[in-house]
């Protein structure tokens, strides 16, 4: 009988250990996923309900995350994308302790222009010193910038113009720097053809046609330079809100043209554009990365990697990654900003 007491008491005991280990690492789950869903909760947040502040031209909207005092990234979207195109790699960046600052581009999203009179210039120095004048209001003296599309050709231009304030460049499809004059030369009809916008953009029937159909065009561009990626239509709305700006599409419209030299740029950025015409060398550390799947028209690798003169590194993602690679891959681009930073310290 005793025997059979002393069972029953170790069966209890263990019973007891049992729900009590489980409880604990019920409550220790259910802890890590409430953590989790804060977090994921304040990023989209961030994104959601920019902050702004003027600078230059400029009244900059932008998310901001991560520790105020960590180290600055600035991430650049394109055309046509915005400030989301970085929300999971931003996640990932301010995990790891950097501050992450995403600003919409002129002519996008929450930023605006200061005065009505100022040209609706898209021009790619203006655009460079835009981010230049969010820097100097953030008091931002030198940052980690990355981006893709006109955000990787912005990210160029600062490195290669303002190389004391970039400790190290993400650009994805690598050297984008150009001018009206490089443009001229005809490309092969395969390459013309994927520019099929451009030409469209410079006629008024495709500045009424964008003006018309804004959102449906964008999201053709989307299907079209990122053939593989299964975006859904809440993913694109999400970012096509940022189009509604009065300025998008003069601002579009005039970066096409005068990249083809049919619109006239602005006197005071004609000597920046001058030092771009030239193609400047970059030493900035850079990390250059490309898409498997990109259906824009992009330069091969290899006929810029002698661009950047500093340390450099390049990778091609594979898996079906398309034009918008930030989002399609946040992954792998927040490494290569962790990678451009890493070898930023050992120059």
């Amino acid at each position: 009988m005793n025997t059979a007491l002393n069972l029953s008491k170790k069966i209890r005991s263990a019973l007891s250990l049992i729900i009590f280990v489980g409880t604990g690492l019920w409550s220790l789950k259910a802890q890590t996923y409430t953590t989790v869903e804060k977090d994921t909760e304040s990023i989209r947040s961030a994104f959601q309900n920019t902050k702004k502040i003027r600078a230059g031209l400029l009244d900059v909207g932008y998310a901001e995350v991560g520790p105020a005092n960590g180290k600055p990234v600035i991430l650049l979207h394109g055309w046509p994308y915005d400030i989301h195109s970085f929300e999971q790699s931003s996640a990932i960046l301010a995990e790891k302790g950097y501050r992450v600052l995403v600003p919409y581009l002129r002519g996008y999203g929450t930023t605006t222009f200061v005065s009505p009179n100022t040209k609706r210039n898209g021009q790619q120095s203006a655009v460079a010193l835009d981010i230049i004048a969010f820097m100097d209001a953030l008091k931002i003296d030198k940052a980690v910038i990355g981006g893709f599309d006109w955000g990787a050709r912005t990210a160029d231009i600062i490195a290669a113009l303002w190389p004391e304030r970039c400790s190290g460049l993400v650009a994805v499809s690598g050297y984008l720097i150009g001018s009206p004059k490089a443009n001229e030369k005809p490309l092969s009809p395969n390459a013309e053809f994927l520019w099929w916008y451009q030409y469209y953009f410079s006629t008024e029937r495709g500045y009424k046609g964008y003006q018309a159909n804004t959102m449906a065009f964008n999201k053709l561009i989307w299907k079209t330079a990122s053939p593989k990626w299964a975006f859904d239509d809440q993913t694109y709305e999400r970012s096509a809100a940022a189009f509604n700006n009065p300025d998008h599409v003069d601002i579009v419209i005039h970066n096409y043209r005068w990249r083809l030299g049919l619109a006239k740029g602005e006197k005071q950025y004609d000597a920046l554009e001058a030092r771009l015409a030239k193609s400047p060398s970059i030493t900035v550390p850079t990390v250059t990365l490309e898409g498997d799947a990109n259906g824009a028209a992009f330069p091969a690798p290899e006929s810029y990697a002698s661009k950047y003169i500093g340390k450099y590194i390049h990778h091609t993602l594979t898996g079906g990654i398309g034009h918008n690679l930030p989002q399609e891959a946040p992954k792998a681009f927040a490494d290569a900003v962790i990678e451009a930073d890493s070898m930023s310290q050992f120059r």
